[in-house]
């Protein structure tokens, strides 16, 4: 059963993934950007119009959990959300191999799961749910160092999400189903940035996740 009730308004916040071009201060209606935000609008409009859902894109290029902490009361909290939800993590591991010498403004695990911690922590009595999302890399080879190090990343996010009973979708794994038959290249030429048919696999997976009667 779909769990966001009639006039909820949902709050998606991330990176660039997220952003895809959102208007600003915040995408909504035609803003909502060219990605996986907009198809879940669609589709909930489309599947429940009496409920009329009011979903709003708040996600930033390149940002990092830190920068979301910098902006969480203007972008998430003021909102008065009903729902949220946070994908991020990869700009956190990804400054860490694109070969940046700015060794001491990485955001490593500890500070990575301390800063999302707090935000989940802050919102939770808040709201009526909080949906986070796993970062995700389009890469098979588990040793790959990059898609171990976001797999690691990831493991921080279910960690959370079990402490304090929020929706978890574990995006790597649904990604991974989808590259038993796809090549990468199909959904991503960076392995980061997912075209079309990839936004909408993290928009089915978080749709499911909230009971999405597809």
């Amino acid at each position: 059963m779909m769990k966001i009730a009639a006039n909820n308004k949902l709050v998606i916040v991330g990176d660039s993934i997220t952003d895809n071009g959102r208007a600003r201060p915040i995408g909504e209606g035609n803003g909502l950007g060219n990605g996986y935000v907009m198809q879940i609008d669609a589709l909930l409009g489309a599947a429940y119009p009496e409920r009329n859902i009011r979903v709003i894109n708040t996600g930033t290029s390149g940002n990092r959990v830190r920068d979301l902490k910098g902006r969480w009361n203007t972008d998430v909290l003021d909102l008065a959300p009903d729902w949220v939800g946070i994908m991020i993590g990869v700009n956190d591991v990804w400054r860490q191999f694109d070969g940046s010498r700015l060794f001491d403004d990485q955001v490593l695990p500890e500070e990575f799961a301390a800063t999302l911690d707090e935000l989940v922590a802050v919102t939770k009595p808040k709201v009526k749910g909080v949906v986070l999302m796993t970062p995700f890399y389009l890469e098979t080879n588990a040793s790959d160092p990059m898609r171990a190090r976001v797999d690691q990343y990831s493991r921080i996010v279910e960690k959370i999400a079990k402490k304090y009973d929020t929706l978890y979708v574990d995006l790597q794994a649904t990604f991974l189903k989808v590259l038993e038959h796809t090549p990468t290249q199909a959904l991503a030429g960076d392995r980061v940035h997912p075209n079309r048919v990839g936004d909408m696999v993290i928009a089915r997976a978080f749709l499911t996740a909230l009971g999405f009667e597809w």
